[in-house]
């Protein structure tokens, strides 16, 4: 089987990793009777296929046509998971010296060892064999013909969706003018309708929502529904294992979050995508998986929520409090995504506060997370009440902060409730009073009670803050943090804050001088202390001086005419930076001399292709009032947008973009305008 192992050149092979001296026994490793050896050697094949910056390297290649033989042998066990794997390294991109291309190649030209694994009597091969076929044989017609055999004979169900997932990856591929993708369509549409099974028919729908989307039936998300419960109904009839809390390990919550029925998920979630911008059909079917009578397909529809409110700025309120709704599930899979999805919401989970508030309300324990490991935690659904800007989260914050466990991060939740939170202001003033100078915990609990009584303006906090400055020793691990937090909490304050002049005047010369120079500004508006700083700073070319650049620009943009010795520096920032550092230096300019026709192309341009300076440029417009109207157009059409500003972020991306919309608001609100 393993002939011509030996005639490999180990030594000159490399894998994502170093040395591919390994690999060859890697591919006898996955030719194992022990399941643990083959597990152990399909584990260490990803490793040497996936690199963050090199893709493939020459040891995958060399072992393609070893692992073809693999897959062709009916005695080796996981031959299914080698053949998955054989896909996977043909689909990676942006490999150096194009290797994925040379993987591509040697699969197709050994292509029938697949068209023989079509009818293989494992069904495991039979499931992962139709990606091959569309992927590596180069005849189109008899793939077809495979594909329509195979769906006809074929029945077991999870090798049937594999089968309709294939036609449609075959009909985007060929042109669509192509008598090939027209059968293609014509299988798909008829495997939608009966008498075939529902979750044949889910995928066949799904499939056709990204192709031909034109023959979807017209009642398309009620079809969808009444699939998804009789698909359920069926497997609700099975025993499943019990989905109970469990211990309190990251095993066993990361387990929780993960979708159950993974088949189910991609179902419905290749469906979504393929809808794409109709939104409101999405919303309907989300709406319908969140009322569903199984768990699972409920569960399912919170984490596909989450994807439509991360790109799209509306229809949220209905799914919304349809997830306030699972917050009656006992604590397991469904209750702790749908914590996790409404923390990530922040005020958009307001439709779900009443089940929030009554969850924290008559669950005490639910208040505190103690895990395995680590400091306790402030618990998910009273952060996600909090996070919705409801005053009811106050006197439950209250009573947390009175008791004997006060998590570091309780403070994080206080900003979110604006005003509402003055009640919590001694307590919070308090604690920090008491955060030990010395701890190896000190940053932790320091740094968000200066964030919250900040966001308050408390300047009755400013002895607190000062001790802090004044007693941290300078060993102290993370200084630098707890330091600069301190310091924009005195430029909170602002002039109630003069106490604490002579400590940032001192702080002038260290790392944080462009944080001290910011808060003296505020305090004392005197330009002649900070302009000399901010100018040093402006001008480090130094790799660790480049945010230090933009920080700098941000503070002299709030000089306005009194940073025009800086003049020279932003220009040159704006002109060659990197794109946040030209959209604050522009806006500094621009603030500086009420003159911005040279940079307004490059403010339009920043804001058009990096969409994380749009913040930066809208807080610039609405400081400028009226003189920002050359710019009101972008902020007029960002309000307009359905879509989100930016969709690569994860959870925090809604919060930015809820952001941005409130500045946005604010200018042109300022402006006298709508």
């Amino acid at each position: 089987m393993f002939r011509g192992m030996d005639e490999v050149d180990r030594a000159s092979l490399r894998h994502a990793y170093g040395s591919a001296g390994d690999v060859p026994g890697l591919v006898q490793g996955l030719a194992s009777a022990d399941p643990a050896e083959r597990l152990t050697a399909l584990d260490g094949m990803y490793h040497a296929l996936h690199h963050p910056d090199d893709g493939i390297r020459d040891s995958v290649l060399a072992c393609v046509p070893l692992l073809l033989v693999l897959a062709g042998r009916e005695e080796v066990r996981d031959r299914a998971e080698v053949v998955e794997f054989l896909v996977s390294a043909g689909d990676v991109a942006g490999a150096r010296d194009d290797r994925a291309a040379e993987v591509r190649s040697t699969l197709r030209a050994r292509a029938d060892v697949f068209v023989r694994l079509a009818g293989d009597p494992d069904a495991a091969v039979r499931r992962v064999v139709p990606g091959a076929l569309v992927r590596y044989v180069d005849q189109p017609g008899r793939v077809l013909a495979l594909l329509r055999e195979r769906i006809t004979v074929e029945r077991d169900d999870r090798v049937l969706l594999a089968l309709a997932e294939s036609l449609g990856v075959f009909a985007r591929r060929h042109r669509p003018a192509e008598g090939h993708t027209a059968e293609a369509v014509r299988l798909l549409t008829d495997v939608s309708g009966p008498p075939h099974d529902p979750g044949l028919r889910l995928a066949a729908l799904g499939q056709l929502a990204e192709c031909a989307p034109d023959l979807l039936p017209a009642d398309l998300v009620p079809t969808v529904v009444r699939l998804l419960r009789d698909r359920s109904a069926r497997r609700l009839r099975e025993a499943r294992p019990d989905d109970g809390p469990g211990p309190d390990t990251l095993a066993v919550r990361l387990r929780r979050l993960r979708p159950s029925d993974e088949e189910g998920s991609r179902l419905l979630r290749t469906l979504h995508s393929a809808l794409g911008s109709r939104v409101a059909d999405r919303v309907s079917l989300l709406c319908g998986q969140l009322t569903s009578p199984d768990p699972l397909d409920r569960c399912n529809g919170v984490w596909m929520s989450a994807g439509l409110f991360r790109e799209w700025r509306t229809g949220h309120d209905e799914p919304v409090a349809l997830i306030g709704n699972q917050l009656g599930a006992e604590e397991g899979r469904l209750h702790d995504a749908a914590v996790t999805v409404l923390l990530e919401l922040s005020e958009l989970a307001a439709p779900a506060a009443d089940h929030l508030h009554a969850l924290v309300a008559c669950r005490p324990e639910l208040r505190v997370r103690y895990g395995e490991r680590g400091a306790p935690t402030l618990g998910g659904p009273l952060k996600a009440l909090a996070g919705t800007g409801d005053e009811r989260a106050t006197p439950v914050l209250a009573e947390v902060l009175a008791g004997p466990v006060v998590p570091h991060d309780l403070a994080l939740a206080v900003p979110h409730l604006g005003r509402a939170a003055v009640p919590l202001v001694p307590a919070l003033r308090r604690r920090l009073a008491r955060v030990p100078l010395d701890a190896s915990d000190t940053c932790e609990r320091a740094v968000p009670l200066l964030s919250a009584l900040a966001a308050l303006g408390d300047d009755a906090s400013l002895p607190a803050v000062l001790r802090l400055l004044r007693g941290m020793p300078d060993g102290l691990r993370r200084h630098g943090t707890v330091a600069e937090a301190a310091v924009r909490a005195l430029g909170a304050f602002g002039g109630s804050a003069r106490e604490a002049v002579p400590e940032l005047r001192g702080l002038l010369e260290s790392d944080c001088a462009v944080a001290a120079a910011d808060a003296l500004w505020s305090i004392t508006g005197d330009a002649r202390a900070v302009l000399p700083v901010l100018l040093r700073a402006l001008t480090d070319t130094s790799t660790t001086g480049s945010g230090r650049r933009r920080r700098a620009a941000a503070v002299l943009g709030r000089l306005g005419p009194l940073a025009r010795p800086a003049l020279p520096g932003l220009r040159e920032l704006a002109d060659r930076g990197d794109a946040r550092a030209r959209a604050t230096a522009a806006c500094a300019v621009w603030r500086t001399t009420g003159e911005p026709e040279r940079f307004l192309p490059v403010l339009r341009s920043v804001w058009r292709e990096h969409p994380r300076t749009r913040a930066t440029v809208a807080a610039c417009v609405s400081a400028l009032g009226p003189a920002g109207a050359p710019l009101h157009d972008l902020l007029r059409a960002e309000l307009a947008s359905p879509l989100r500003h930016r969709t690569d972020v994860g959870g925090s991306g809604i919060r930015e973009d809820l952001a941005l919309l409130r500045v946005c608001g604010q200018a042109l609100a300022g402006a006298g305008q709508r």
